[in-house]
C-alpha cells in the first residue's frame, strides 16, 4: 500500500491522492511514467518525482524508519503492506494510568515468539531497545496514548523511531469502538478461557500477588493474558489492512 500512497508527498493530501488513483494513477511508478499530470506544473511534477525515486529506493532498501515521519498517525496502517512482516505487536502490564507509575510487564509478539520482559528481572531500556530495534515497525491498541509514552518516560530513548500503527485509529474508521476485547468478540477472536474475561484492574492483583507474596501461578496467568493481547493484535492488524486498503481504491472509484 506503500507504493500506492500519494500522502507521503508535500502538498498532496486525501482528496488529491484520490484524485489521481481515479486517473489510474495508481502507484508511484505510474506518477513517475506520465509525462504530464493535470494540476501540476512541470517543474512540481519534476520535483515530486525525485521525492519518489528516493521513497522507491528506501522501500526497496526496506528503511522503515525513512517513511516514519512521512505517514505517521491515521494513515501508519498503510506502512502494514510492506511491513508486516517485521513487527512488534507490543501491550505493556503498568500499576496504574500515570506516567509514574510501574510498568510491570512488556510484551512483544513477533509474529512468531512471544518476549516478555518483567519488572526486577529483565525489563529495562537495554532490552527494550535490542528487541524493538530488529523489527520494521510496532503495533498498538491504544499505544499512542498510553503505551509507548510509559515506555518513553520510564524507558527513555528505548523505542526507535519506526512507523506505529495504533489500531485503536484504523479499527475506529472501519465502525468498530470501545475496548480491545470488545472488538475481539464482535470479529469472533477467542482467548483462552482462563484469561476471556480479565481485566486490566485484575492484571494489577495479579502483579501484587506475584510482586508481594511470591505467588507464580499469578504471575503465569497475568504473563498469559498479556501475551493473548499482544498475539490477537497479529489478528486484528490482517484485518484493518484488508478492508481500509479494500476502502481507499472503493472510494477513489466511486468519487
Amino acid at each position: 500500500m506503500l507504493r500506492n500512497s500519494f500522502v507521503i508527498l508535500p502538498g498532496i493530501g486525501y482528496a488529491r491522492e484520490r484524485s489521481l488513483w481515479k486517473s489510474s494513477i495508481l502507484t508511484w511508478e505510474d506518477f513517475i511514467a506520465k509525462t504530464r499530470i493535470s494540476g501540476y506544473s512541470e517543474e512540481r511534477k519534476t520535483a515530486l518525482d525525485g521525492r519518489l525515486k528516493v521513497a522507491s529506493s528506501r522501500l526497496s532498501a526496506r528503511d522503515a524508519r525513512f517513511f516514519a515521519p512521512l505517514i505517521e498517525g491515521r494513515e501508519a496502517w498503510r506502512c502494514l503492506g510492506e511491513f508486516g512482516d517485521s513487527v512488534a505487536y507490543l501491550d505493556i502490564e503498568t500499576t496504574g494510568v500515570s506516567p509514574w507509575s510501574p510498568i510491570t510487564l512488556v510484551g512483544i509478539y513477533d509474529g512468531s515468539r512471544m518476549h516478555t520482559l518483567l519488572k526486577g528481572r529483565d525489563l529495562n531500556a537495554d532490552n527494550l531497545g535490542a528487541l524493538l530495534s530488529s523489527v520494521d515497525s510496532i503495533v498498538t491498541f491504544n499505544g499512542a496514548s498510553f503505551d509507548l509514552p510509559m515506555i518513553e518516560h520510564q524507558f527513555p530513548g528505548s523505542v526507535p523511531p519506526l512507523p506505529h500503527i495504533d489500531l485503536k485509529y484504523p479499527l475506529r474508521r472501519l465502525g468498530y469502538v470501545g475496548g480491545l476485547k470488545n472488538i475481539e468478540r464482535e470479529l469472533g477472536i477467542e482467548r483462552d478461557r482462563r484469561v476471556e474475561y480479565m481485566t486490566g484492574e485484575d492484571a494489577v492483583y495479579l502483579w501484587k500477588l506475584w510482586e508481594k507474596h511470591g505467588k507464580r501461578n499469578a504471575l503465569e496467568l497475568l504473563t498469559e493474558y498479556n501475551s493473548e493481547d499482544c498475539k490477537n493484535l497479529a489478528s486484528l492488524a490482517r484485518y484493518a489492512y484488508r478492508r481500509l486498503r479494500s476502502a481507499c481504491f472503493e472510494r477513489a472509484v466511486k468519487s
